[in-house]
């Protein structure tokens, strides 16, 4: 699929540049021009977009993984077929700055326990609630774990997901194993079938490659390393890794259980050994919940309320004294405490001292009341004064001043036609002095005023405004020929971002000269856009080359980059995994022109399939699981219970059938 950097796409999100790539869909940094917000928009390949199938089942699952609300799921906002420009079908998602857990892993290897159950446990409560919406992701691993600036953890890519909010009409074909082959659950490579306790097993083999810092098995090939999961036992982390808690090690070999029956049945029953698990590694983790943990705050009375607490003595004795007129009020003379006014009594040795003291008294009581008075006069003085030219400068500016005129209101975010409509009725004239770019307010609204809101203008007069004509505009330039070190340079110089640079087989450019930028040479696009480059690696070969017994998702995504037609088939296959070419048309190495046809044939597994164990199930539930295995299912109803299970199957379970075969259920 081509780059569709710099497109705006259903006229409202600008893809700003390629993300990443994979077998169905490319993901692009976009922005949402309506909301002013950056977006991820996940967009089909057009192979795929052909395909009324699987146009339905993108658009299924898109709804029903929008329906998960939960703060570890990237949210889906938005979903839509492209009419405007690029025909395509595309996803928009939450954009979610940060890294994936496959970048944390490359840069630090195994974790430690305490962290690497920090990254764990959020993935796992995402899909706790999934699985209770009978949601199945089908493809964990660390790609698709994104770890946000701020710490938070969020599952990605629920575009393989499906169940019963999807209804059942998944067919043979697109069963095919899409996923990766190193998190796949074992039916999911031998069956290409999957339930909650297939994402149980990939979240074993992650928790697995966090701890011990590798993966459980590798191999020259997918099909090498699908091999082992079906035929070997994931080892204990602690055979890698001594030392570790004996929980950790039960965890892992429970989840990646080879059969399905004796795993965690979902995320759910994960979560609580992941819970104790956590506890393990930090016995001081309070388990509680909220309101058990807060204490209720009680007030307590103070010191200074209990010296108030009256005393009965106390009060008696307040009484018995006739404290209920009021104490007299001392003066300081010298040393002595001296109480206002002084009584002369029958016992004063000498009178004459106690009258000067009073006189003195009675003068100092009153100079401190005339420096009091003083002090309160020109206070009041001061601010009356403040008050009465305060009320001058007021009138000055609503009857002489500039808020003598017409108050201006705030015209910024508004069009012009808007402004006008507003100012006029106020007796205000509006004209455009200024218009200028901006790269955060659209084009034709209003930047700024002159005067701004609440500013005043005389009746009749103008009111200023400056426009913005949105971002400016660059034309990428013309790189076709360059090095991609120079080209790299003209992008700079013309204020654009370096993107990534990618190969692609020309016929006219030599090798290792840049064949385009992505977007194109000419093409207008905003300030520090990144620009991609493509770079020749000389003409094509001859043919393709040989996709037998490789993914269909390497087979699909380069013979496209070649030039390629690709048209999928599927057939059934005793020796090629599911998801892996059988073969293709024409043979490899055949000369080929390009925009040619290659036909890949797609394994989906072997023709015959082993009846399951049904029994004491529900008719329905039974129904589903061997429908989901490609076999018609009859039912034989006995007796005249309401609720019935399963007593028997035909053929018994276990025994080998043809995909598309009868199996006979009994039930009462």
């Amino acid at each position: 699929m081509s780059d569709l950097s710099g497109q705006l796409i259903d006229g409202r999100y600008q893809l700003q540049h390629l993300i990443a790539a994979g077998g169905m869909a490319s993901i692009y940094a976009a922005f949402d021009t309506r909301l002013d917000r950056k977006v991820a928009v996940k967009i089909m390949h057009p192979h795929l977009a052909n395909d009324e199938d699987f146009v339905h089942r993108f658009i299924r699952e898109a709804k029903a993984t929008a329906s998960l609300s939960h703060p570890n799921i990237v949210a889906i906002q938005d979903q839509g077929w492209n009419e405007g420009g690029t025909p395509a079908v595309f996803l928009v998602m939450e954009f979610i700055e940060g890294f994936t857990l496959r970048e944390l892993l490359h840069e630090r290897g195994a974790l430690p326990p305490e962290v690497a159950i920090q990254y764990l446990s959020p993935v796992v409560s995402a899909l706790v609630a999934a699985h209770k919406q009978g949601i199945i992701h089908r493809d964990l691993k660390p790609e698709n774990i994104l770890i946000a600036k701020d710490g938070r953890v969020k599952i990605a890519d629920f575009g393989l997901a499906r169940g019963a909010s999807l209804g059942s009409t998944m067919t043979v074909e697109s069963s095919v194993v899409l996923g990766s082959v190193s998190y796949l659950a074992p039916e999911q490579v031998q069956r290409g079938v999957s339930d909650a306790r297939s994402d149980v097993y990939s979240l074993g083999i992650m928790f697995f490659e966090m701890i011990v810092g590798q993966r459980p098995f590798d191999g020259e090939s997918p099909i090498a390393i699908a091999y082992k999961h079906v035929n070997e036992r994931v080892p204990a982390p602690s055979e890698l890794k001594p030392g570790l808690p004996k929980l950790i090690d039960d965890i892992v070999l429970k989840a990646t259980e080879p059969n399905p029956d004796k795993r965690y049945k979902d995320a759910a029953a994960m979560e609580l050994d992941i819970q104790k698990l956590e506890h393990v590694l930090d016995p001081s983790r309070r388990q509680l919940t909220l309101e058990l943990d807060v204490s209720p705050l009680i007030a307590k009375p103070t010191k200074s309320a209990k010296s108030e607490k009256p005393n009965k003595r106390t009060e008696v004795s307040k009484a018995n004294a006739g404290e209920s007129k009021p104490p007299r009020q001392g003066l300081r003379f010298g040393s002595v405490p001296v109480t206002s006014p002084i009584t002369r009594t029958s016992s004063s040795p000498t009178p004459g001292i106690a009258s000067d003291a009073m006189r003195e008294t009675t003068n100092s009581t009153a100079e401190i009341r005339r420096r009091k008075l003083s002090r309160r006069v020109k206070r009041n003085r001061f601010i009356a004064t403040i008050i009465v030219l305060g009320a001058l400068g007021f009138g000055w500016y609503h009857f002489f001043g500039a808020g003598s005129g017409i108050s201006v209101p705030s015209v910024a975010g508004l069009t012009q036609t808007q402004a006008e409509n507003m100012l006029r009725p106020l007796g205000l004239n509006v004209d455009v002095t200024t218009s200028i770019a901006s790269e955060d307010v659209p084009a034709g609204t209003i930047i700024s005023s002159s005067p701004g809101g609440g500013g005043h203008v005389k009746k009749g007069g103008f009111v200023h405004l400056t426009i913005s004509t949105g971002p400016a505009q660059i034309a990428v330039p013309l790189l076709v020929g360059l090095s991609p070190a120079d080209a790299n340079k003209a992008i700079a110089a013309a204020g654009l971002q370096i993107g990534t640079t990618s190969q692609a087989y020309s016929d006219t450019v030599t090798v290792g000269a840049v064949i385009d930028g992505v977007p194109s040479a000419g093409t207008q696009v905003r300030k520090n856009t990144q620009i991609n480059l493509l770079v020749s690696q000389g003409p094509a070969p001859a043919g393709a080359q040989s996709y037998v017994g490789l993914t269909s998702d390497q087979a699909l995504n380069e013979l496209t980059a070649a030039g390629y037609n690709v048209l999928s088939k599927y057939g059934y296959s005793e020796t090629v995994p599911p998801g892996s070419v059988i073969s293709q048309s024409p043979p490899a190495n055949t000369p080929l022109p390009k925009g040619s046809n290659v036909t890949i044939v797609i394994s989906s597994g072997s023709a015959k399939v082993q009846v399951p164990n049904v029994l004491k199930e529900s008719a329905k539930s039974a129904t589903a699981n061997l429908e989901n295995l490609g076999f018609v299912v009859k039912v034989k109803s006995e007796g005249a219970r309401k609720s019935k299970v399963v007593i028997a199957t035909s053929p018994k379970a276990g025994a080998k059938l043809k995909r598309g075969g009868t199996v006979t259920i009994t039930v009462r």
